[in-house]
């Protein structure tokens, strides 16, 4: 760590974006059961059957599925045998996000810019090939055991990547309105926040969006501390967390200790109807974080006007707040593994580009109250 801290420990600005992003490719989570999780993603999200690899595609090693939902794409990936890196990461972690996969024009100028700016590789550039066409992958390293790795797809029509074949099963669910990834928040130890936040500004060319110190992220209890990074004209957004001294353990010190280090906390996917969209998936079996009614009593002061009923927002517990430029409405499910780790954020802009800070307080104390019930607090 200590060589890499000294490879990009001061915050630097580069006027030439030297490494364009285009969007989320994909996310792959390393889970025990790659076929159950794809169900679960499936029955639950809405996610559709995309695409499947494994011994009959002539992988000897592991097994993954691939579930899509408009713009968002999940690997489901698990070991088929013992010893593998995968079991290793399963082992340590539990169920949870390996890859953060960014779409770019150049997979190997982009593994040469950020190497050449301190990062560490993961893997070098590869170029993949099937009847559809060619794929080059590369790949660098991020905070814990995460990777990020480049995808360069624009000369492929496949159905997702050489190597994985069509799937197309009878059960073909509807889809619950999820329309793309709006941001992916990391957990990080203590004092590693500037580091991480360094990181993403000077070795993949991040602005700093805006951040939040322990008087915002606090309750009488427990406090954090967040910066939120941003590029590709807002559309990949990492809020980057860590501990904050409290009189008990924060949701971060709890995730931290459960995943075994720093990772991917939640995964904020974005809709058009929020509304609809969690009434769905509370039909479906999603449970998510419940803040007291209270907290609707003065939302309108608090917030200003918005658009929506406070009625079915406040049956269904979302949550509302504002930036600069407009207001957002959010909620949060509960952790979806069996640590209490990874968990998914429904969040719906109406004008806000940013975040506010008004739900940190009624957040937490939601947070609070199931760690609470799992005596981790």
């Amino acid at each position: 760590m200590e060589t890499l801290m000294a490879d990009f420990d001061t915050l630097q600005t580069e006027t030439v974006d030297f490494l364009p992003l285009n969007g989320t490719d994909y996310i792959e989570l390393y889970v025990g059961n790659a076929r159950q999780a794809a169900h679960y993603f499936r029955t639950a999200f809405g996610f559709q059957p995309l695409a499947y690899a494994g011994l009959e595609t002539g992988r000897r090693d592991r097994e993954s599925y691939v579930v899509v939902q408009d713009k968002i794409r999940l690997v489901l990936t698990s070991p088929l045998m013992g010893g593998t890196d995968i079991g290793q990461h399963i082992d340590r972690h539990g169920d949870g996000v390996k890859v953060v996969a960014l779409w770019v024009d150049d997979a190997a100028y982009s593994f040469e810019q950020t190497v050449r700016r301190g990062a560490a590789p993961y893997f070098e550039p590869v170029v993949e090939e099937d009847a559809f066409g060619k794929v080059v992958r590369s790949g660098i390293h991020t905070y814990g055991d995460t990777v990020h790795v480049f995808v360069e797809r624009n000369a492929y029509n496949g159905v997702f990547l050489p190597g994985f074949l069509p799937w197309n099963p009878v059960y073909q669910p509807s889809s619950t309105g999820l329309k793309f990834v709006d941001h992916m928040v990391g957990n990080v130890g203590w004092n590693e926040m500037s580091l991480w936040v360094n990181f993403y500004a000077n070795v993949m060319g991040f602005s700093q969006l805006v951040s939040f110190d322990d008087k915002d992220i606090s309750t009488d209890y427990t406090a954090l501390m967040s910066k939120v990074m941003s590029k590709g004209n807002g559309r990949i957004k990492f809020p980057i967390n860590e501990p904050a001294e409290g009189k008990k353990k924060s949701q971060v010190e709890e995730y931290l200790d459960f995943y075994g280090g720093a990772g991917i906390q939640h995964i904020a996917v974005a809709t058009e109807d929020i509304i609809h969209t969690v009434t769905e998936l509370n039909r479906r079996g999603v449970e998510f974080l419940q803040v007291p009614v209270t907290y609707y009593d003065d939302l309108i002061d608090r917030v200003g006007q918005i658009d929506e009923d406070l009625d079915p927002l406040r049956d269904l517990g979302i949550l509302v707040d504002r930036d600069e430029e407009g207001y957002l409405l959010q909620i949060f499910t509960k952790p979806i593994m069996p640590r209490p780790t990874l968990f998914f954020e429904i969040i719906q802009r109406k004008g806000a580009k940013s975040f506010g800070k008004g739900n940190f307080k009624a957040l937490f104390e939601a947070i609070e109250r199931e760690q609470e019930l799992r005596g981790t607090l």
